[in-house]
């Protein structure tokens, strides 16, 4: 289990380092627009797949038949956290520049955007157990629903801290702006499963949730 975290924390600094370094210098390079965007939905629809995957009953019955309960969350960190390696590892080039602010205001504004998102991120992690997050602690939802501090912004303030951070670089390169895109996409999608998960976990409780606290990840847009 602990590993599995290790492979977690590890996939996370990997998208860093990629994010912030290796995409900076690849607007450089020569653009190869549809081969590389071609492999790299490729690779991220593999990640996609599998959350879908393990989303599903029968697939749910078929590892609690053969994975203990203690390493069914563990199990499934560590076939993610490999997967996203291989999305951020195998990821092509695309090459290009969408925009870059210059100035001390509009660098100042991006980076603000981009720590918003962060701390965001932060707390919403604060919030919930990380350990069990990252795999290495297991165990069942808690007997209350976790509906504060972030929580009270919008239904998932961690997809709303990820897009601020991924959107918000003022050196928007094309593989960045792709990259933010297809999360998101992925993030929005993925909602709807995630709260009638939810919706069967907690009833009435998290349905008056719903109603008190109104937008899924964006304030006043959805």
């Amino acid at each position: 289990m602990w590993i599995g975290g290790a492979l977690f924390v590890g996939s996370l600094t990997a998208t860093v380092y990629v994010y912030a370094i290796g995409w900076s210098a690849a607007r450089f390079a020569r653009p190869v627009l549809w081969p590389g965007l071609a492999a790299n939905l490729a690779w991220f629809l593999a990640f996609a797949l599998h959350h879908s995957l393990f989303a599903r009953e029968r697939v749910k019955g078929w590892v609690a038949r053969h994975v203990p309960d203690r390493l069914r969350r563990s199990v499934y960190v560590w076939i993610a956290s490999l997967l996203w390696f291989a999305v951020v590892a195998a990821w092509q080039p695309l090459g290009g520049l969408v925009f870059e602010q210059r100035g001390t205001v509009a660098l100042a504004a991006h980076a603000a955007v981009q720590v918003a998102g962060l701390l965001l991120i932060a707390a919403s992690v604060a919030a919930i157990d990380a350990l069990e997050l990252a795999g290495i602690r297991s165990g069942s939802r808690p007997a209350g629903l976790q509906a504060h501090g972030a929580y009270r912004l919008v239904r998932h303030p961690l997809y709303l801290g990820w897009m601020l951070a991924v959107f918000g670089a003022a050196t928007m390169t094309f593989d960045r702006l792709v990259f933010a895109g297809l999360t998101t996409i992925y993030l929005i999608v993925a909602i709807p499963w995630e709260e009638r998960s939810l919706e069967r976990a907690f009833g009435e409780e998290y349905e008056r949730y719903k109603a008190k606290v109104r937008w899924r990840m964006i304030p006043l847009v959805y």
